[in-house]
């Protein structure tokens, strides 16, 4: 008899290492949960010790992990069958940020379909580029033509970074208002920290949209937070105590902390919000659980306290660098 090999297992296996290891973008994927008249496709990124899922509903980035770590939080009543905004990740918000008159809140890029325009890999970076346009929908919401660009740039070294890009294709000015919607998952609410907002004004939605100066280097969520803080310059901001690699339990996370923190820092993008339900208002959203605002927080990057107003022709860009740091 002759003696078994185990060349075919190696080469196998060495298939499969460098499938793992190397920089791709994978081919969209279709939605388990997905409604059976229109599926979502989710479009995936990975390089190195990180991965990204992108959903082209609303090209909203579902996940970002490094090494193991999930970064974002979504929720688990989050509705993914491309019905509704999704709740978590980071929702793109244009052409209004808040409530519409002309449409549904924060308008209407996080429940539009994107399409993929372009990915390129190299050794330290996948990048991906998504593209909406304006159509018969958008049109008779918003009368203006308009193509948005949005580009998603996952880095091995533990750093995403996105950017929305905005062109005047029409022959008439319009104004607009943007923001990166970003959830940061988080062990437990009361251990997370923000820094980066001491001697800013902020608008506080929660008391009428007072204007409040503020005095603390870092802020803790403790209630209802809902802060649009403005003119924030060159300001970065660390969030402290974010991601969680385990299944949450009650017993476990009740007063869980991490060594993981998260830079933002911001290009263009002159406003950030700070926004957590806490529990009154978590009850009343169908789409998140009653606890789960115990498991996220928004510091959402933004040109939202006045509009931008663009001309014929016109392009504006603004977008978020995301870092990962460990303390020891």
């Amino acid at each position: 008899k002759k003696k078994k090999t185990a060349l075919p297992f190696l080469v196998a296996f060495a298939v499969a290492v460098a499938a793992v290891s190397s920089p791709h973008c994978l081919p969209d994927t279709m939605s388990a949960s997905a409604s059976k008249k229109e599926k979502p496709h989710h479009h995936e990124l990975a390089v190195g010790a990180s991965t990204a899922t992108v959903s082209l509903y609303g090209a909203t980035v579902l996940s970002w992990k490094h090494k193991g770590e999930e970064i974002l939080f979504v929720s688990e009543k989050a509705v993914l069958d491309g019905t509704k905004a999704i709740r978590g990740g980071i929702p793109v918000v244009f052409p209004q940020f808040g409530p519409w008159a002309l449409g549904p809140q924060h308008g209407f890029a996080r429940t539009s379909t994107w399409s993929v325009a372009s990915t390129a890999n190299s050794d330290t970076a996948c990048t991906t580029t998504f593209v909406l346009q304006d159509n018969a929908e958008t049109r008779a919401l918003w009368p203006h033509n308009f193509v948005l660009t949005y580009t998603v740039v996952l880095h091995a070294e533990g750093v995403l970074s996105t950017q929305l890009q905005v062109d005047n294709t029409g022959d008439k000015p319009f104004d607009f208002t943007a923001l990166l919607h970003t959830y940061f998952r988080v062990p437990h609410i009361k251990n997370v920290t923000v820094s980066g907002l001491r001697g800013l004004t902020y608008l506080d939605k929660v008391h009428d949209g007072k204007a409040v100066q503020e005095e603390s280097d870092v802020i803790s969520i403790t209630e209802n937070v809902d802060r649009v803080y403005m003119a924030t310059g060159a300001n970065e901001h660390v969030i402290s105590n974010v991601g969680a690699s385990r299944e949450r339990t009650k017993a476990d996370h009740s007063t869980a902390t991490t060594k993981t923190d998260v830079t933002v820092t911001k290009t263009n993008l002159p406003d950030t919000v700070v926004w957590n339900p806490w529990i009154e208002k978590a009850k009343a959203m169908a789409d998140l659980g009653d606890d789960e605002y115990i498991n996220f927080v928004c510091v959402e990057p933004g040109s939202v306290a006045h509009a931008v107003s663009l001309g014929p022709g016109a392009q504006w860009q603004g977008g978020q660098r995301l870092t990962l740091s460990a303390r020891l």
